[in-house]
C-alpha cells in the first residue's frame, strides 16, 4: 500500500510552532480513553454476519480518516499530509495465542472491507510482514478486558506519528451496550479537540450504521 501525500510548507503552516514544541518532547504522544454506545452497531454487525473485530477496525479507521489531524505524518523529516490512511490490525492465532499484524486497504463498504480483511488475515502466515508504512492506522483490539486506560510500548522514534487505536470488552450499562475505546496520537498533529471530533464521528457512525 502506498497512498499519496503532500509535503507541508511549514513556514506558512498555522500549526508549525505547536508541531515543533511537541516534536521535541521526550514522549510526544498522548493517550485518551472514552466510552462509546455500540448498541445499534452491534445489532447491525450481527445481522450482517461479519466479524465484530474487523467491523470495529473499519469503523475506527473510516472515522479517523475524516479528521485531517490524524492523516499527518513525518516523511524524511518533513511534515506530510496523506490523502487517505489504510488499516493495520492485530489478529490472534488461536492455536498459538500469538498475534499477527495484518495490513488491509480501507474500503468504503463495511461488508466488503470485512470480507477482504478476513481473507487477508486467514491467508497471512507470518506474524510480521515487515515494518508498517506511514499510511496506516494501527488497531489493537483487547476484547478480554473492559479497560479504563491502556498504554503502549514506545519505539523511541519521536517522529513515529502513526495513531494507535484500541478497544476493550463491551458491556451493558443503563440498558445500552458500551465499549471502551483508546486513542494514542502524536501531539505535533493531534490535540484534544481532534480526539473529540473523532469520538463524535465514531459515535455517529455507530448510530447510523445499517
Amino acid at each position: 500500500m502506498s497512498n499519496q501525500y503532500k509535503i507541508i510548507d511549514e513556514k506558512n503552516w498555522a500549526r508549525a510552532t505547536h508541531c515543533m514544541v511537541f516534536r521535541n518532547c521526550v514522549e510526544p504522544a498522548f493517550c485518551v480513553t472514552f466510552e462509546a454506545d455500540i448498541t445499534n452497531f452491534k445489532r447491525v454487525v450481527k445481522a450482517k454476519k461479519v466479524s465484530f473485530t474487523l467491523a470495529m477496525v473499519h469503523a475506527v479507521c473510516a472515522c479517523a480518516n475524516k479528521i485531517e489531524a490524524f492523516r499527518y505524518r513525518f516523511v524524511d523529516g518533513q511534515v506530510a499530509l496523506f490523502d487517505r490512511i489504510d488499516t493495520a490490525f492485530t489478529y490472534l492465532n488461536k492455536d498459538t495465542a500469538l498475534f499477527k499484524v495484518v495490513n488491509v486497504p480501507l474500503l468504503d463498504d463495511l461488508g466488503e472491507y470485512c470480507a477482504l480483511a478476513s481473507k487477508t488475515a486467514a491467508a497471512q502466515k507470518e506474524y510480521f510482514t515487515g515494518p508498517l508504512g506511514n499510511d496506516v492506522f494501527q488497531c489493537s483490539p483487547m476484547p478480554w478486558v473492559t479497560f479504563t486506560h491502556v498504554s503502549h510500548t514506545i519505539s523511541g522514534k519521536k517522529d513515529n506519528a502513526t495513531p494507535l487505536f484500541d478497544w476493550g470488552k463491551y458491556y451493558e450499562k443503563d440498558g445500552k451496550i458500551v465499549i471502551p475505546i483508546s486513542v494514542q496520537a502524536h501531539h505535533s498533529f493531534v490535540d484534544g479537540i481532534h480526539v473529540g471530533q473523532f469520538a463524535d464521528a465514531l459515535q455517529n457512525y455507530f448510530d447510523a450504521c445499517q
